[in-house]
């Protein structure tokens, strides 16, 4: 459709990427000043990956579902289902291309072309994933995936599981499994952190910033230890063994002795990374942040980002957890409103503001409590799988950096094909990097990103795209 057939940029309503903690705050706010914003998220009902809401019909209670956190996460589940009526929320839609005024939407097989005036990208977080040889067995998943059987579907990934990497995804998912398999056949083998116990020592002033969320973490600390749980800190993991399926663990202690667990299910993870490529397709700039150890877009402290109309909010520009989520999605959507020319309440925007920037201690104190395994890169075999999709190792990506002289991520992806599979590099961005800067001898800072590419996600071999037409509400 032309530019010319589509509606005055005037009439366009806002329009918010995600239906997690950010974006039903955003919506919120923006219904509340009178306007009727787009809500589109690719799952069937809102909450995000924090919140995620079971099929209708599940029978496991919140508290049992979100455990501490279940008066929050009904909170925000009603301020969505409040709100239903003064927005436009689509689920079931895969935002999987952007442009300057467009978004490509896909719902089930159609695809049609929705136009923006100003968009909120609250498109959340994901795993940061490490491999290491066999994570490619049946029965290795993400840290995350194992949270979403469990809280979607009410099942475990297996009956005895490794949950293994670091940072307080770690801990909680450990609790969570360890908690609801009591009486169902299914436990804990191990918690393997490769952070030291003396990294949480280190993180304990920034983390006192929080009590409230420290003392949540150390709780689920003690509940497991007191149940029997097995948890090492500073350990190295080495391999997953099994030849058809998962059938043990192989990790060195912080000794350095050698171990084995038997298990037939893995989880594993390095913290959260941001789902930053829809910011990037849009054109936003990004930097280097050295507390999410990645490329990140940039925006300013009320969620504005580089391009005009395109706001930022949650652990897509930055991990900060869901609390700051809420606050995020509803100073972005202030932000907007103020760009409209619409009154604000500016006391609330910057107390908002306030709240955000003292997040930053605690932050700081994950990271020196939960740091990232500086030395992976160094100690990944060859023979290691780093790109699934296209079979690529450590060993192909270190000889393009030496035969090549690939000096940056996108010349690597073109050499070597790295992050040109299904996941787009969202699984082995992060990985392929580490590689690339210690093969190269530089900064992690130095070596770029990989540059998002439509489509974000896998499309259907059915697809239809249809005419830009404005669906109805």
């Amino acid at each position: 459709m032309s530019r010319a057939t589509l509606p005055p940029e005037t009439e366009l309503p806002p329009v918010i990427v995600g239906a997690g903690p950010a974006g039903i705050r955003a919506a919120q706010t923006l219904a509340a000043h009178g306007l009727r914003p787009i809500v589109l998220d690719e799952g069937a009902r809102g909450g995000g990956q924090i919140y995620r809401q079971p099929p209708t019909g599940f029978a496991r209670s919140a508290k049992a579902l979100y455990g501490f956190e279940a008066r929050r996460a009904q909170a925000v589940h009603a301020a969505l289902d409040d709100n239903l009526s003064r927005i436009d929320y689509r689920p079931e839609r895969l935002v999987w291309n952007a442009g300057p005024g467009w978004l490509d939407v896909l719902h089930q097989t159609r695809s049609q072309r929705l136009p923006w005036r100003d968009v909120i990208v609250a498109t959340g977080a994901t795993d940061r994933i490490l491999p290491l040889p066999g994570w490619t067995l049946p029965g290795v998943y993400s840290l995350g995936g194992a949270q979403v059987a469990l809280k979607a579907q009410g099942c475990a990934i297996g009956q005895r599981v490794v949950l293994m990497g670091t940072g307080p995804l770690l801990y909680l998912v450990a609790y969570q499994y360890a908690r609801a398999g009591r009486g169902h056949g299914v436990s804990v083998a191990a918690v393997l952190d490769t952070a030291h116990w003396r990294d949480k020592l280190a993180g304990t002033p920034g983390l006192l910033s929080q009590p409230a969320t420290l003392a949540k973490g150390s709780y689920y600390l003690a509940w497991l230890r007191a149940h029997g749980v097995p948890v090492h800190w500073g350990v190295q993991p080495e391999r997953v063994q099994g030849l058809t399926q998962v059938q043990g663990l192989q990790w060195r202690d912080r000794q350095g002795r050698p171990q084995h667990t038997e298990c037939d299910a893995v989880a594993l993870g390095y913290a959260l990374r941001p789902e930053s490529q829809l910011a990037d397709l849009l054109d936003c700039r990004f930097h280097f942040d050295a507390l999410n150890r990645a490329q990140v877009p940039e925006r300013d402290s009320a969620g504005r980002s580089s391009v005009g109309g395109v706001y930022l909010a949650g652990d897509g520009a930055g991990i900060q957890g869901a609390d700051a989520a809420e606050w995020a999605g509803e100073r972005a959507a202030l932000a907007l409103l103020q760009d409209r020319g619409l009154a604000v309440d500016g006391q609330r925007a910057q107390a908002l503001e306030q709240r955000l920037a003292r997040l930053q201690a605690f932050r700081q104190g994950l990271e020196r409590a939960f740091p990232f395994p500086v030395h992976w890169a160094a100690q990944a075999p060859d023979d290691l799988i780093v790109c699934r999709c296209e079979e690529i190792t450590a060993g192909a990506l270190r000889r393009q950096v030496r035969e090549a002289g690939a000096p940056e991520m996108n010349r690597l992806k073109a050499l070597s094909r790295v992050g040109m599979g299904r996941c787009q590099g969202r699984m082995c961005g992060a990985a392929a990097a580490e590689i690339l800067a210690h093969a190269s001898g530089q900064d992690i800072a130095q070596v770029g990103r990989l540059r998002a590419q439509a489509p974000l996600k896998p499309l259907p071999l059915a697809m239809v795209c249809e005419p830009a037409a404005p669906e109805a509400p």
